[in-house]
């Protein structure tokens, strides 16, 4: 008899209203596939106390807190105090931080200066970092090229960048995380950059709420309960280590050995001893591993 894989989700929004308060059903529908943890980001201050309770009432949830690029000029004067806050209540990640430009109404003004302080943050305390960027790699490139981060690594969020930029990134400790939503047949050039990704930089994510699979793939229908449109749900999940399993060659068996590996790797620190074993890296243990992040 096949054992059922353990599955790991390195981003969604589990808090997201879309959901319409439906998170207790969500989530013992994720334990029925086997969902082990899945990484949950808050995108503002007004979403953290969300994010917080969540983490509290599901053993699964890994909590991230940080400021989305979206949102960064509805920020508080006090917004890093409150985020410092919160990384003491509770073992955590930092995250959704970023850059865009990519929304053509969305000032890029500050957003270098909120990345740069969670990115700092991150990298006092050694939490891992869960990065959103469109249209701006070569910036952030060479934001975090010039300010050393957290030795434990970080994911580039449904990385779109150019393939050439997977091994210049992973020697600084990214790990880049593919979401179903590269199934469509309009994204094969991002399924090609995934192709260039090491197995073991590899990670999987929802993105729940959003990124919705092709509608052939998704397992687990659900809509808005306020527009009636479809939405993702993050049991979908089994449905993306199906198609990553195909597009690498891989039995989903072998792939989620692998995925397995790379979330205790990146965020064992903070989720130590559930599924696996935390595999925090120091700096000379990276340099004795050859699957540990590069700094």
């Amino acid at each position: 008899m096949n054992r059922m894989p353990r599955l790991y989700d390195a981003h969604n929004h589990l808090q997201d209203e879309r959901f319409g308060g439906q998170q207790a059903t969500l989530v013992e529908q994720c334990r029925l596939i086997g969902v082990q943890a899945m990484v949950v980001n808050g995108a503002c201050e007004d979403d953290w106390p969300e994010v917080l309770a969540l983490a509290r009432a599901y053993p699964e949830v890994v909590p991230s807190f940080g400021y989305h690029p979206w949102y960064v000029h509805q920020r508080s004067s006090e917004w890093l105090t409150r985020l410092r806050d919160y990384l003491e209540l509770v073992p955590s990640a930092v995250g959704e931080i970023g850059l865009d430009r990519w929304k053509s109404d969305l000032p890029y003004e500050g957003q270098e200066e909120v990345f740069l302080a969670q990115w700092r943050l991150a990298a006092e305390r050694n939490l891992p970092v869960s990065i959103h960027c469109l249209r701006a790699w070569g910036r952030l490139f060479e934001l975090i090229r010039s300010h050393p981060g957290p030795t434990c690594g970080f994911l580039l969020h449904s990385y779109g960048g150019p393939a050439e930029m997977v091994q210049p990134l992973a020697a600084l400790g990214a790990y880049f995380s593919m979401p179903g939503y590269f199934a469509h047949s309009r994204k094969e050039p991002q399924r090609k950059t995934f192709l260039q990704v090491p197995l073991e930089r590899l990670l999987l994510e929802t993105d729940a709420p959003d990124q919705l699979l092709p509608p052939e793939l998704v397992q687990y229908p659900i809509t808005d309960p306020a527009s009636g449109r479809p939405i993702n749900h993050p049991a979908n999940l089994a449905a993306i280590y199906a198609f990553a399993a195909e597009l690498r060659g891989l039995t989903i068996e072998e792939l989620a050995a692998h995925i397995e590996a790379n979330f205790y790797r990146l965020f064992g620190r903070i989720r130590p001893g559930k599924s696996g074993p935390a595999m925090h890296c120091t700096t000379n243990e990276a340099a004795a591993n050859p699957k540990a992040p590069v700094t």
